[in-house]
């Protein structure tokens, strides 16, 4: 028997930081979210959505909740939203949705979890943006697509640099990372700028990783000798795999221009499903690295989500 998928519920609330309602109708409008909704906007977590078996098993806890009180603009039964992959695309009606990023970090605590002790959203909630428009309803069908293996891969750029997250120096060198990545057919979903702490940077290399399981994290900067260079520490820090010939070839490539490349201390690593790669500082180097690395890039992500073969030698068919 096919499990019920369908919308239980479709909740707004016009200011930030009150409880949802739920409504009889939701117009969702292409790369913005729910007309009249205060959290939609040109960003990636337009729409949020919640499992209703999840609401259901929270409530046995004795736990006293209607729609829209965890914030979820979308009760849906039948999906374990957090064990589907970021990138997954749903279809409602004309609406089509692209999920973006898995949970969320709570900085104030809401009434549920005062009451309660404990609030789901930060681990079941997903994030989706508006991919296609139109109305979703309450008992609308809610339907998952098929994979797309050669849809974009998603890519974040992080700028690491005192100066320019002071605004004491413009940054020339994300810009250009982002420039040859769109070239190169990846969809940049975040461009960060960040100041040389260490702590600050593992978070966000998690949450780029896990929360919204992107294929490509390339840092710039802050992999010389100085004392408050501490991108790489950081990257092995949230570390589960080594990769070290990416950086051993950047190295290599970049020695044959300058005998000061044997001073980057950068390194690749993986994440999950993310590689994660350290470019140097300026425009120059990080032209200079991309130029050496960013065409084999695709065929190690792609072996790494499991769509390509391991080898890249051609099979012929049996004559």
């Amino acid at each position: 028997m096919r499990m019920e998928t369908e919308v239980k519920a479709v909740c707004v609330s016009e200011k930030r930081g009150t409880v949802k309602r739920p409504v009889d109708s939701a117009v969702f409008l292409q790369d913005y979210g729910i007309e009249g909704d205060a959290h939609a906007g040109n960003w990636h977590r337009q729409v949020s959505l919640l499992s209703w078996e999840k609401i259901q098993q929270f409530k046995e806890s004795g736990a006293d909740v209607a729609y829209g009180d965890f914030g979820e603009n979308l009760v849906v039964s039948g999906f374990d939203f957090r064990s589907l992959p970021v990138g997954t695309r749903f279809i409602c009606g004309d609406v089509v949705l692209e999920m973006t990023q898995i949970g969320k970090e709570c900085h104030a605590h809401c009434q549920i979890y005062h009451r309660m002790g404990d609030c789901i959203m930060p681990r079941e909630g997903v994030f989706a943006r508006v991919v296609s428009a139109g109305v979703i309803r309450p008992g609308m069908e809610f339907r998952m697509t098929d994979p797309e293996e050669n849809r974009p891969l998603r890519a974040a750029v992080i700028t690491l640099s005192d100066k320019g997250a002071l605004g004491e120096r413009t940054d020339e060198s994300g810009p250009a990372v982002s420039k040859r990545l769109t070239g190169a057919g990846y969809r940049v979903e975040e461009e960060l700028l960040l100041a040389d702490e260490q702590k600050r940077i593992e978070t966000e290399l998690i949450r780029l990783s896990d929360g919204r399981q992107l294929d490509l994290i390339l840092t710039t900067g802050g992999t010389g000798f100085s004392k408050r260079d501490v991108t790489p520490e950081a990257t092995l820090a949230v570390a589960e795999r080594n990769a070290p010939g990416i950086s051993e070839a950047i190295r290599s490539y970049s020695m044959q221009l300058t005998k000061r490349a044997m001073l980057s201390r950068g390194v690749s690593v993986i994440r999950g499903s993310t590689l994660i790669v350290n470019l140097p500082g300026s425009p120059k180097a990080v032209n200079e690295s991309l130029d050496c690395i960013l065409d084999t890039l695709e065929h190690g992500i792609r072996v790494l989500k499991g769509t390509a073969a391991e080898c890249a030698a051609q099979i012929r068919p049996v004559q």
